[in-house]
């Protein structure tokens, strides 16, 4: 397969672009339950695409999990979302149980077909889980599906041999596996925002 770089491609964002703000919520700051995490950043590169998100007029749509046990169970602090989330009055929220922002309350690929929206950016925790899932399901839905890597983060985790693979490996088997086989554009936040300040196409 010909390997070419998704980061130096141009890239066109739609004047009704939606971006989808997965499971950023505080559970995912109990680093003694979730272990070593990458990209320590994330937060702030997903403020930055709210910020534009808003200020372009672009909707927003806020993604929360819900676990029957764990740090992201409803009634507890965990559940809520993180402030960078937590301050944005999303176009739509969307409660889930399972990987896949799809599979949820509302339907969120109702929404967008309702809208006519066909361009989504993905964001959010964690990479390689939820997120990878969506812009997987996305991408099969025939969504032109973006996921700038920066603007999300895991944590390691065991392989079945139980060695544990550093998160940042984990980042960049994703990215790897979704640019490679053509799920999605994996960009930069930067090529994100560079693309929002351009004059806006439709659809």
């Amino acid at each position: 397969m010909t390997n070419t770089s998704a980061f130096n491609a141009p890239l066109e964002l739609a004047a009704d672009a939606v971006l989808v703000v997965i499971d950023v919520q505080q559970g995912f700051e109990d680093h003694e339950y979730w272990g070593e995490r990458d990209n320590p950043g994330a937060e702030q590169r997903i403020g930055e695409l709210i910020e534009v998100w808003q200020a372009t007029g672009r909707p927003v749509v806020t993604v929360q999990h819900r676990s029957a046990s764990g740090p992201l169970t409803p009634g507890t602090p965990g559940y809520e979302l993180k402030p960078v989330a937590a301050a944005v009055t999303p176009d739509l929220h969307v409660t889930k149980t399972v990987n896949s922002a799809f599979y949820g309350t509302p339907d969120l690929d109702a929404w967008l077909r309702a809208r006519g929206a066909s361009q989504l950016v993905t964001v959010g925790i964690m990479t390689n889980v939820c997120n990878e899932t969506t812009a997987r399901m996305g991408g099969n839905l025939g969504y032109d599906v973006i996921f700038p890597i920066d603007a999300m983060h895991t944590f390691a985790m065991a392989g079945p041999d139980g060695e544990l693979i550093p998160a940042a490996e984990l980042s960049r088997a994703t990215a790897a596996a979704l640019h490679t086989m053509r799920f999605a554009k994996v960009v930069t936040t930067e090529a994100v925002l560079a693309a929002a300040a351009r004059p806006v196409t439709v659809g």
